[in-house]
């Protein structure tokens, strides 16, 4: 066997240069030649209470049932898109949480009960994957509960598809992030709130230096390595290369960095502190496609706190009872008014441009199914923001006639950048009327 020797010195600076360097958002960042469009996607499990959801009135000025009553401030940026079916998820057996879940991103059918999971791409997914290393995460996937995605969690149906919406392939379900505090940490990893710009300024000159440094000293070893280890070294600088990369395409800025959030098991605080975070990754260009999932699909989670008492798929299943109208109608409200919550906070916050950053994004909320009870797919309940830098006019009641949801992603996709000329099991062309 031949031995190859190296200097100490080469040895030392080989092995600090693979140290792992925290994410600087102050960093010098080459401006977008148009303001980039960003795209976020929320989800409620278990359906709306759609009697108290669908406005009576189309066109702007639209009423506001009870359900949607916290429009009422931001109403002339939220439209309402009724007649949007989502045919994927459409199959003669049980399992409608986890098929409308797993679907609700993909519009693509599912592998049957039992069998190993299969999917297709999440629209969220197709646009990071566009996007690249043009920000420092492609995408991010937050949510209020976790989980494993092994399991049975639906009538034979894996928890995979009750708790992802995000999909970056047929076999890959995308995990989202549930604790605040361990999101800063993946946002601010070693970034003080105190740093100045030229701290920051040099902290990022520093940074393009040490990775110099590692190229260097792997090209200049990768002559004395084995095939094997040259293959493992050649991984090695792709992932520098990505990096320098990023840092290159980046625009120059300076992002506000909060305090640290602790982690908690309030449900309020902890959905406040996401986000505030999901808020702070647009507009620090951390990312600019986020999904956020208020439960797991066929969540049973409680909401005391609203004066309702059992848990909410429990209560999804009301057969007509009263009682159980009243109690999802205020879950589906306070959902609605979280919403409402983001997109207030995006819409304060400006791009370099002077435009409000829901002015230059989409955002999509919805739920697995329509009525709870019945557990249809068709009819399903739509909100879409904002208006992706002109491309849809805000502030309306449309109503289509059983129109593929796919179709309302692929215009997502094409406001974004990322045309597509078909998606999922029936998406052929972008939704008619938003522009």
């Amino acid at each position: 066997m031949r031995l190859v020797t190296t200097s100490r010195r080469s040895f030392l600076r080989g092995a600090a240069s693979s140290l792992a360097l925290p994410f600087l958002p102050s960093l010098a960042r080459a401006a977008d030649p148009v303001a980039p469009v960003r795209l976020a996607f929320f989800y409620a499990p278990c359906g709306i209470h759609m009697p108290a959801w669908t406005p009576t009135l189309t066109g702007p000025d639209y009423d506001l049932p009870y359900i949607l009553e916290p429009l009422l401030a931001i109403q002339s940026k939220v439209s309402v898109l009724t007649g949007l079916d989502n045919e994927a998820a459409i199959f003669p057996v049980a399992g409608d949480h986890a098929r409308g879940t797993g679907t609700f991103l993909t519009c693509s059918p599912l592998a049957e009960p039992q069998e190993p999971i299969l999917n297709g791409i999440s629209v969220d997914q197709v646009a990071a994957q566009a996007l690249g290393s043009a920000t420092m995460f492609p995408s991010l996937e937050l949510g209020l509960e976790g989980g494993a995605t092994t399991g049975d969690c639906d009538s034979g149906y894996s928890c995979a598809y009750v708790r992802s919406i995000a999909w970056a392939g047929a076999r890959t379900p995308m995990p989202k992030v549930t604790d605040a505090k361990l999101l800063f940490d993946r946002m601010f990893a070693g970034v003080s709130p105190t740093l100045s710009a030229e701290a920051a300024r040099r902290r990022a000159v520093l940074r393009h230096s040490v990775l110099d440094a590692a190229v260097e000293d792997a090209e200049r070893l990768s002559t004395t390595l084995s095939y094997r280890d040259r293959q493992k070294l050649d991984e090695y600088l792709t992932s520098v290369r990505e990096l320098e990369t990023r840092i290159d395409a980046s625009e120059t800025m300076t992002c506000p960095v909060p305090q640290r959030p602790e982690s908690t098991q309030d449900r309020l605080e902890q959905l406040d502190n996401l986000l505030d975070l999901g808020v702070l990754a647009f507009e620090c260009d951390l990312t600019r496609v986020l999904s956020f999932m208020f439960g797991n699909g066929g969540s049973n989670a409680t909401y005391s706190f609203l004066g309702v008492t059992g848990a909410h798929h429990e209560l999804s299943h009301h057969q007509g009872r009263p009682e159980y109208h009243a109690a999802l109608m205020e879950i589906d409200r306070w959902e609605v008014g979280r919403f409402v919550s983001f997109l207030q906070r995006l819409d304060a916050r400006r791009d370099e441009s002077g435009v409000s950053l829901l002015d230059q994004s989409l955002v999509m909320f919805g739920s697995e199914i329509a009525d709870g009870d019945a557990h249809s797919h068709r009819d399903l309940p739509v909100l879409l923001a904002g208006s992706g830098g002109g491309a849809v006019v805000p502030g309306r009641h449309l109503v289509y006639d059983s129109e593929p949801v796919a179709n309302l992603f692929m215009s997502m996709l094409d406001a974004f950048g990322a045309p597509q000329s078909s998606f999922g099991l029936d998406g052929t062309s972008t939704l008619p009327g938003l522009s």
